[in-house]
């Protein structure tokens, strides 16, 4: 069975969850990052930048002007963004349930 769309990679993912709470800049996002997924992604500026690049080609985040300071760049979901990351969550949402089910069979019967 094909899936209509493809998942984000986890990079993508944990950015746009990032951001999802509020408009960042880089380092923020990195620190977001490293604390929603329990210091499991540890990005770098490369590495953040080189997504950022590809999230905003895509049209799922934009760069916003904050604070007026042109040295520090903030980062926002679009409304494709919201989009994509309430899709993504919808099937991580249903994979968790399944996988709960599956769990409390397995030990139910242990």
């Amino acid at each position: 069975m094909k899936r209509s769309i493809e998942l984000l990679p986890q990079v993508s993912f944990s950015i746009l969850m990032a951001l999802s709470l509020k408009p960042r800049h880089g380092y923020e996002i990195i620190q977001q990052v490293d604390t929603d997924s329990m210091s499991k992604i540890r990005l770098g500026p490369a590495s953040l930048y080189v997504t950022l690049k590809k999230l905003i080609d895509s049209d799922l985040i934009e760069e916003v002007d904050i604070d007026g300071n042109e040295r520090r760049r903030y980062y926002q979901l679009t409304d494709k963004g919201w989009q994509r990351l309430h899709t993504e969550m919808g099937y991580y949402t249903n994979i968790a349930e399944i996988s709960k089910s599956r769990l409390v069979k397995k030990w139910s019967h242990s």
